[in-house]
């Protein structure tokens, strides 16, 4: 079974090494039920030592689809998003689906070209991060005629279906414990405002917990880039020389929160006495730093699974009726940066 020409193999190679038709050759490898096992065997074995991969675009024509799921999200330089493609693979893993993943950088224009080019391929389903899209953006899910699964976000109206948490209720439920811990002058610092839409859910959460107590933001920064851990530790020296008497510090994500705490501990600050931290996203990287900091898990690989499996529910079965419109709960960790009740 030797080739030593570069042309594409073809239908006729495999039927001609395996000894059955071609008609026989592409039910098989088209996982029709009226082959025998054994003729099954045969075809895939010489498939397989011929290394001949299907054609799947000459397959679609006739479908109309591909077994593509699009999964378009804003950054894979962060913890968070890895985790909800593990989520995602995990459940696609056992289906003939497989996700293809476009990244926008949280920029609208950018997320139009990903979805243009993810669309054109006829994909049989789309995972797409956020609620928030441009009208272009908008119009093509619309009109896809297939699934599409908004996640990470409930606040706001999906297109179709949503999966993810309420991020304006996980902030004000670290503003609540900012309250009872008993903290009073606060900073902010996030990453991306105002074009990550949940890090602002969760800022504007957290404020209006506050403002019931009487309390106000002091102070607030933002960055767009570099390393997090740095940023982290540079935001946090920068707001504390401005701010002197903050006695707390809300971090849009982890890792710059992870970086605030590096430096405060070098500082020889009192952490949580006198200054707390929190951060967000529970991220498991970070579980060896020296104090635990506080932080909300986001759900992240549960959101990915939740996600892949409405997808593959409405792929097999168009007018089943399935919770398509999912909240998560996330759970506050006090960690060893703000004081618990």
């Amino acid at each position: 079974m030797s080739r030593n020409d570069n042309r594409p193999l073809t239908l006729r190679d495999v039927s001609e090494a395996s000894g059955v038709s071609e008609m026989t050759v592409s039910r098989v490898l088209r996982n029709r039920s009226d082959v025998s096992q054994a003729t099954r065997e045969k075809v895939l074995q010489a498939a397989k030592q011929l290394g001949y991969v299907p054609n799947k675009i000459a397959g679609a024509l006739a479908s109309q689809r591909v077994n593509l799921v699009g999964v378009i999200i804003p950054s894979m330089s962060n913890m968070v998003f890895p985790e909800v493609m593990t989520g995602i693979s995990r459940v696609l893993e056992d289906t003939d689906l497989q996700p293809v993943v476009g990244i926008t950088d949280y920029m609208p224009e950018k997320e139009e070209k990903v979805l243009y080019e993810m669309l054109s391929w006829r994909p049989s389903g789309v995972i797409i991060a956020g609620l928030e899209h441009s009208e272009a953006s908008r119009a093509m899910l619309r009109a896809a005629g297939i699934p599409v699964v908004e996640i990470m976000d409930v606040d706001g109206d999906p297109i179709d279906a949503m999966v993810g948490i309420s991020h304006r209720r996980a902030g004000q439920h670290i503003g609540e414990a900012i309250l009872e811990a008993g903290y009073k002058r606060i900073g902010f610092m996030g990453t991306k405002m105002p074009l990550d839409h949940r890090a602002r859910k969760r800022f504007e959460g957290m404020t209006q917990a506050l403002a019931k107590g009487g309390v106000e933001v002091a102070d607030q920064e933002f960055y767009s880039g570099g390393s997090a851990l740095g940023k982290g530790r540079e935001m946090t020296a920068a707001m504390l020389e401005r701010t002197p008497d903050l006695d707390f510090l809300y971090y849009s994500n982890d890792m710059i929160g992870a970086g605030g705490l590096l430096y405060l501990m070098e500082q020889g600050v009192d952490v949580p006495g006198q200054i707390g931290l929190a951060g967000f996203n529970g991220v498991e990287l970070l579980q060896g730093l020296p104090k635990q900091l506080a932080t909300m898990d986001a759900c992240r690989a549960e959101i990915g699974a939740k996600a892949a499996e409405i997808i593959v529910e409405r792929t097999a079965n168009p007018d089943a009726e399935i919770e398509d419109h999912v909240e998560l709960t996330p759970t506050l960790s006090f960690g060893d940066t703000l004081r618990g009740k």
